[in-house]
């Protein structure tokens, strides 16, 4: 694509797209640990392979082979998995390919009269291939194509979107900003006669690494296509991320997440939802990753995740 065309488009969407209720919002879902720990703070992050998730341009900054693969354990028996890897084709650019994929176990199926007739399953999925590459110094563009498929028992539904992303870098100055425009698409088939809208997310983004202390900071706004209020209402899907290098082997993340608090809220009290913290541990060449998010008093998520150079 010649990059002054995707440039433009991108911008041109940013504008113009408006909120509207989806499906499939399993999406949005922060299946990598590191990610998750940093409160879903992700759109600027330039060494890892899930950014494929949050920001396509982020690729062209990986080195390697980077692979990754993470569990999240939600909530009652919800499970959900997610595979990323990226490599580099000389040349042409940098690729990358993933897997989010969420089961929400069985129920129990009843006829009109409540008379239990068997056990039913649902789950949803998508896969994703992604590109990157420069658009100018220290510039980078990135796309994702997906397909995406939701089935509940006999029923299914598919969709296909894209991902456009940005992604600028001052190396001298370790700062990077982040720019994407997440799940802009529609429905291949639906589940009966009516469309669905996806969960479309415009998300912009920086991070800082500091230079006199082992910190790394970033905040991500989410949701910048929403209808709200007012102006100042429109930033109130923001989350703030740190990444603290306690050694070679060791770093303490810690994040929180605005929306999910206000969403959690029971009462007048929201506990400690929204917050999260995880830990990384390296070994050799491995890469192990923890990480807890809070809802409050309706309990908590817990991710793991292992990545590698292959």
């Amino acid at each position: 694509m010649n990059k002054a065309v995707f440039l433009s488009l991108t911008l041109i969407f940013f504008g113009n797209l408006a909120y509207s209720q989806n499906t499939y919002d399993f999406l949005r879902l922060d299946g990598s640990a590191r990610a998750g720990a940093l409160g879903g703070s992700f759109v600027s992050n330039n060494d890892d392979a899930d950014v494929i998730f949050y920001n396509p341009a982020g690729l062209d900054l990986l080195e390697g082979n980077p692979a990754s693969f993470s569990f999240v354990k939600h909530l009652m028996d919800i499970n959900l998995a997610t595979l990323s890897y990226s490599t580099e084709f000389e040349g042409i650019g940098r690729f990358g390919a993933a897997i989010k994929y969420i089961n929400y176990g069985t129920f129990d199926e009843a006829d009109e009269f409540g008379t239990r007739t068997g056990e039913f399953s649902a789950n949803e999925m998508a896969f994703v291939i992604g590109y990157a590459n420069l658009l100018d110094d220290n510039f980078y563009y990135g796309a994702n194509a997906k397909f995406i498929y939701s089935g509940i028992a006999d029923r299914s539904s598919t969709a296909m979107a894209i991902d456009l992303g940005l992604h600028y870098t001052i190396p001298d100055k370790n700062w990077n900003f982040g720019f994407a425009v997440l799940n802009l698409g529609g429905q291949l088939s639906k589940y009966y006669n009516t469309s669905e809208d996806l969960p479309l997310d415009i998300v912009i983004g920086v991070s800082k690494r500091l230079e006199n202390l082992p910190l790394r900071l970033s905040v991500d706004f989410h949701k910048l296509n929403e209808d709200r209020d007012d102006f100042i209402e429109r930033f109130k899907a923001f989350t703030v991320g740190a990444e603290f290098t306690l050694s070679k082997v060791l770093k303490l993340r810690l994040g929180y997440d605005n929306e999910r608090r206000s969403e959690f809220k029971i009462g007048s009290t929201a506990g400690v939802a929204g917050f999260n913290a995880g830990l990384g541990v390296k070994i050799s060449d491995y890469q192990f990753d923890y990480g807890y998010s809070s809802l409050g008093l309706v309990g908590g998520l817990h991710r793991i995740g292992i990545s590698t150079s292959l």
